[in-house]
């Protein structure tokens, strides 16, 4: 969040969308991946919708292509898209992968949560009951 309201800021509407459809598309293509990996490596798990394999392939070879263009018609929006990925590394390893954390971090994270759960009326305060409208 923080930066796409340095984005904001900084630049206008229109590169901030072409920020975040690399971001879309690279991320769509990786789950295709995904997909594909997991029928190929666990081919007995359950699966509400099966596809035939044809589709996804043929949706990565488009996938290849546009991800290729885009990288060779505006490298400088693709890094910074891939930049904008890229912070949220820290978060992973700090939220995440760090499993003892001091007590002091545990709060910050709970009070950071708890404020914006308030902020966004995402939640009920805990121990309340829940006003009706």
């Amino acid at each position: 969040c923080l930066t796409t309201l340095i984005i904001m800021l900084v630049g206008d509407t229109y590169t901030l969308i072409n920020y975040v459809s690399f971001i879309n598309y690279l991320c769509y293509g990786v789950t295709i991946i995904g997909l594909i990996v997991l029928r190929w490596k666990k081919p007995k798990i359950f699966r509400p919708i099966k596809v035939n394999l044809l589709i996804p392939i043929t949706y990565l070879a488009f996938w290849a292509f546009l991800l290729i263009f885009s990288l060779y018609s505006e490298p400088v929006v693709c890094g910074v898209g891939l930049i904008i990925i890229l912070t949220g590394v820290p978060v992973f390893f700090l939220g995440v992968y760090w499993r003892n954390k001091p007590k002091c971090v545990n709060r910050l994270i709970e009070s950071m949560t708890c404020w914006g759960q308030k902020l966004c009326f995402v939640v009920y305060p805990q121990g309340g009951v829940a006003e009706e409208e």
